[in-house]
């Protein structure tokens, strides 16, 4: 079962670890590709509200930054507030981070640091004092930009997509299903035509999932998350606000 702190920890849309390796993108879709983002999500356990998310997004000349910050909802607040932030280039196939930070709460031993070697093609990862050095694939993201990167693929998206992603902790690599049918969603008195993606193993028997819908005539903003544990317990994240200049 997810405890209280793991399900915390996840809420970033969260553990998803995306890093795309699919990252080509058209010229002529990236000058109308907006400059700045807030979108506010909440956040429920088994369909209780446990945490707010607010995440802001701006780009400046060729540089970005991404902050996510999540404030827990009534015991959850103990929890202390938890900061995501990266920074990086903005380039013609999209988002490259240069450096990715989590923070948990005022507690210095949960901070998490990643820096993007690009020059080395080197992934350098601190976290509780402990450093690790991996390998950097091309299109790589982290926790808090991986998101965004959605902005920047061709479209329409391929049958599959290949992400990868650093949390500061580890580099993954996850394949998820494209589902060929738009599907409208209803949320925060608002209406999204979404395109939803599902983990590929999801038809092998597999007990949890973690799946994604993004508003397919909103730049495939990140409009709702769910993860459901081996348990059965359900994790979900849904926009409630959303502003884009």
């Amino acid at each position: 079962m997810l405890s209280q702190i793991g399900i915390f920890r996840t809420i970033r849309v969260l553990s998803l670890a995306f890093i795309f390796t699919t990252t080509s993108a058209f010229a002529a879709q990236q000058v109308n590709l907006p400059k700045r983002i807030q979108a506010d999500y909440v956040v429920t356990k088994d369909g209780t509200p446990f945490a707010n998310v607010r995440e802001q997004y701006v780009v400046t000349g060729n540089t970005y930054k991404v902050e996510s910050t999540t404030k827990g909802i009534g015991i959850y607040a103990l929890l202390g507030v938890r900061k995501l932030s990266s920074t990086g280039k903005v380039t013609r196939k999209g988002l490259v981070p240069t450096h990715f930070e989590l923070h948990q709460g005022s507690n210095p031993n949960k901070a998490l640091f990643s820096d993007f070697d690009w020059s080395s093609n080197t992934l350098r990862m601190l976290g509780k004092g402990e450093p690790q050095t991996v390998p950097l694939t091309v299109g790589t993201q982290d926790l808090a930009s991986f998101a965004y990167q959605f902005m920047f693929l061709s479209r329409p998206f391929k049958n599959d997509i290949t992400v990868t992603l650093t949390t500061g902790k580890k580099l993954n690599q996850y394949q998820y299903k494209v589902n060929p049918e738009i599907e409208q969603l209803n949320v925060a008195s608002s209406q999204y035509k979404t395109v939803h993606l599902v983990p590929a193993d999801s038809d092998k028997g597999q007990s949890d999932t973690k799946e994604l819908w993004l508003a397919a005539e909103k730049n495939f903003i990140l409009v709702r998350f769910l993860m459901v544990d081996s348990d059965g317990a359900k994790l979900e994240q849904t926009l409630t606000e959303l502003h884009v200049d």
